[in-house]
């Protein structure tokens, strides 16, 4: 039992750490200045990403500007070619995103961040 419990918090210790994560400035992610063509999200400590669905279109690249009002969140998602993204407070990170298949994508927290991060997801509609 007690094996399985240093485990358990062991994983969470990574988990939080985003270990194996590529750092910010890896395939299209840059830590510059919101500019046009941009969507700004930003992620609370109360479990919501908001705005919690964003419409983007095949072959376009939208930037999307990640803050956090609070808490360490993530967001990852290899469909989308979103590497994983570690969102900190008072530390804004922009991601590239070109979409290249139409549909509906749901990215959950890839970072554990609390009591609601079960329910803390990103909705991706990606339109022709």
């Amino acid at each position: 039992m007690k094996r399985t419990l240093t485990t358990f918090i062991a994983t969470l210790a990574l988990i939080a750490l985003g270990a194996g994560a590529r750092p910010a400035g890896a395939a299209g992610v840059t830590n510059a200045v919101a500019a046009a063509g941009t969507t700004n999200i930003v992620a609370s400590s109360d479990g919501k990403f908001t705005p919690s669905t964003i419409v983007m279109h095949v072959g376009e690249t939208t930037t999307l500007h990640l803050t956090s009002s609070g808490g360490v969140h993530g967001l990852v998602s290899n469909r989308l070619h979103i590497p994983l993204t570690r969102i900190q407070p008072g530390k804004a990170v922009n991601v590239a995103v070109t979409p290249s298949k139409a549909g509906t994508y749901v990215l959950p927290c890839a970072i554990f961040c609390g009591l609601n991060h079960a329910n803390m997801k990103l909705t991706v509609i990606v339109k022709q």
